[in-house]
């Protein structure tokens, strides 16, 4: 037992004074005198038993009374059992990712998490609430209860590691007590390692009673022909038992085809066929799972031509004229010595085929080219020279060449993972007609290769850098040392080479990937684009290249849906931009990473364990019970005992 108020305990030593008034009687007894004390006398004997017994009983109340009195006023209490942590600063962490959207038995998590910080959070509670993108430090529940009421579902992932590292990084002379609060959907070992278990991190895993859901992963066109494209739609199906699902496509905001699909895969892919013109819409289904990956908003642009140049000798580049048609493209070919340097920045993509020497001047052209956003592709000649083409490549990368090997060789691998064949290949080729090469340069390359001969040394490497592409191959493919231009892979490398980081196709951006985009148009320097959407806007980072200007978006927007890059109030083009689809796999929760922290099922049970832990108990008012009642016993014994 401890007392708040120690001092007060030395008035114990009053308690000597009832004891010396109860042995030094200072009252004076007056005798009396009758004439017949026969009879009184054996009264006056028990009368005078009677009395000690009351003054002993008197002085016993007296000193219990007076010594309860003092102890309540030095208010004594027993220490609680956390008592140390009883200062700690509170951190609360709220998951408000979409898989959060996900239903539980009292509805949507987040909201009901919402609802109970709202009803079960002390008034006097002080408190720090972080969520996936906004931070309220040293707030209380009424102050933050407008923030809570309006928290939205966020489209950055729940990433714990890198809260915890906030609130690591928020000083204090505290130590502290957080509480998180998430459906544990793809949390890993790392997010957690950094948790202090001395800061008693509590965690709250409300979980969703359906699990079933179906995202809409992505849109592309699956084939271009005269008067229409053949758009397919990639979805995935998370859970079992899947009931038939509706899929619509918009243009805007009109119904352009409708269909059913039935899920007896975990994939699906749905094709539509639209006119070939501009397209400005979305994807759409309805089922009973998340609602956030039930849209995706894809624009089509109006075709362009790609400008595509090869310097080289003109019978070596025959091959290219009939990849690059006139319908798509446009493209010339021009030997080096009759080379127009200032058309190089007009260009979309420039083929160096087969130069035995690439001058300083056209080298230092080109890296100014490649870092606006140009596409370069190398093709060595069996006599270049080996220090001229590594000064070249030395400047877009660490890739070198060493001696030129003679002897056949097979290219027998393809990296359908490489963004060159993205959307090439439905399915993976193990056996086709292997091109082979008669002459190859032997190199050492970090970058992943896009084709490999048999040898698992590379064909054709890549260089992928954020606003270009650098495509080398590794030999001549000129007819008299390989038989590659009449592989049936020429054609979609050249293509995919031609419009590498060029908007052809689907243009469907990702909230936060940070990747990117080029918008065609010839700005002033002073001028600045803008992006629009129904709802909301936003200026970009931007830095003018040529005739394009690169963007890059960060975080922004902070809502999937139609845009339109505006340079003023002149439309320059659409784009669109959709949610990570990494929230929707409900079955991804990993509680096992947990399991060494301590749980609760509610918000209020935590700071009812936190209240009883950390509390002590007082005890002094059962003094002050104890003095009154030992008071009503002196009363009693005073008034009733003679």
């Amino acid at each position: 037992m401890h007392f708040k108020h120690p001092e007060i305990l030395y008035f114990l030593f009053l308690l000597i004074v009832p004891i010396l008034v109860h042995l030094f009687q200072l009252r004076r007894f007056k005798t009396s005198f009758f004439t017949n004390v026969r009879f009184l006398k054996e009264l006056a004997v028990q009368t005078r038993k009677s009395s000690k017994i009351k003054k002993r009983l008197l002085l016993a109340t007296r000193l219990l009374l007076l010594t309860f009195v003092i102890l309540a006023f030095a208010q004594p209490f027993f220490e609680a059992k956390d008592s140390k942590n009883a200062s700690n600063e509170m951190y609360i962490v709220l998951d408000n990712s979409f898989s959060m959207q996900a239903k539980g038995k009292k509805g949507e998590l987040l909201k009901r998490a919402v609802q109970e910080l709202l009803e079960n959070t002390p008034e006097t509670a002080q408190f720090s609430l972080l969520t996936n993108t906004e931070n309220y430090w040293n707030t209380d529940i009424r102050s933050s209860k407008s923030a809570l009421q309006n928290l939205k579902y966020s489209a950055s992932p729940f990433e714990l590691s890198a809260i915890t590292a906030k609130i690591k990084a928020h000083k204090s002379a505290h130590k502290k007590d957080i509480v998180i609060i998430t459906d544990a959907v793809g949390l890993e070992e790392k997010d957690v390692k950094n948790l202090d278990s001395d800061e008693k991190p509590y965690f709250i895993v409300p979980e969703a009673e359906q699990k079933n859901n179906i995202a809409i992963d992505s849109v592309f066109i699956n084939q271009t022909l005269e008067n229409f494209y053949e758009i397919g739609v990639s979805l995935s199906a998370y859970g079992e038992d899947f009931k038939p699902v509706p899929i619509a496509l918009y243009n805007q905001s009109k119904l352009i085809a409708k269909t059913i699909i039935k899920f007896d895969a975990k994939k699906k892919k749905v094709n539509f066929t639209i006119p070939k013109e501009a397209f400005h819409g979305y994807v759409s289904i309805e089922d009973n799972g998340l609602t956030y990956d039930n849209k995706l908003y894809f624009s089509i642009s109006k075709t362009k031509k790609t400008n595509v140049i090869s310097i080289g000798d003109a019978e070596k580049s025959n091959f290219l004229s009939r990849i690059y048609t006139p319908a798509e493209f446009n493209y010339n070919n021009y030997p080096l010595n009759s080379l127009d340097y200032n058309s190089l920045e007009k260009q979309n993509t420039i083929i160096l085929n087969e130069l035995e020497e690439v001058p300083q001047a056209l080298q230092t052209t080109l890296k100014a080219f490649t870092a606006k956003g140009g596409n370069l592709v190398i093709i060595p000649s069996e006599k270049s020279s080996i220090t001229n083409l590594n000064t070249l490549l030395g400047n877009f990368g660490k890739i070198q060449f060493k001696n030129i090997e003679t002897g056949s060789k097979l290219i027998t691998k393809i990296n359908f993972d490489h963004p060159l064949f993205s959307g090439v290949f439905e399915n993976k080729i193990t056996n086709f007609q292997y091109p082979k090469t008669a002459k190859s340069f032997n190199v050492l390359s970090p970058y992943p290769a896009v084709l490999s001969y048999d040898d698992q040394t590379p064909f054709v490497t890549a260089i992928q850098s954020p606003v270009s592409g650098i495509t080398i191959f590794t030999a001549p493919i000129n007819s008299v040392n390989s038989n590659f231009q009449q592989s049936p892979l020429i054609v979609p490398l050249f293509y995919k080479m031609g419009q590498n980081n060029q908007k052809t196709g689907v243009s469907a951006l990702t909230i936060g990937s940070n990747k990117p985009y080029f918008a065609d148009v010839l700005l002033t320097k002073d001028a600045i684009l803008e992006v629009k959407g129904n709802k909301d806007s936003f200026i970009p980072i931007q830095q003018i290249m040529n005739n394009k200007v690169k963007l890059t978006f960060n975080d922004f927007p902070e809502t999937a849906g139609n845009y339109g890059i505006f340079d003023k109030k002149n439309w320059v083009e659409n784009l669109s931009f959709n949610y990570n689809r990494s929230e929707s796999d409900l079955s991804l929760v990993n509680t096992s990473v947990i399991s060494d922290f301590k749980t609760a099922d509610t918000i209020s049970t935590i700071f009812n364990t936190l209240q009883t832990e950390r509390t002590d108990s007082q005890i002094w008012k059962w003094f002050v019970i104890f003095a009154l009642l030992f008071l009503a016993l002196e009363m009693a014994i005073i008034k009733f005992m003679k």
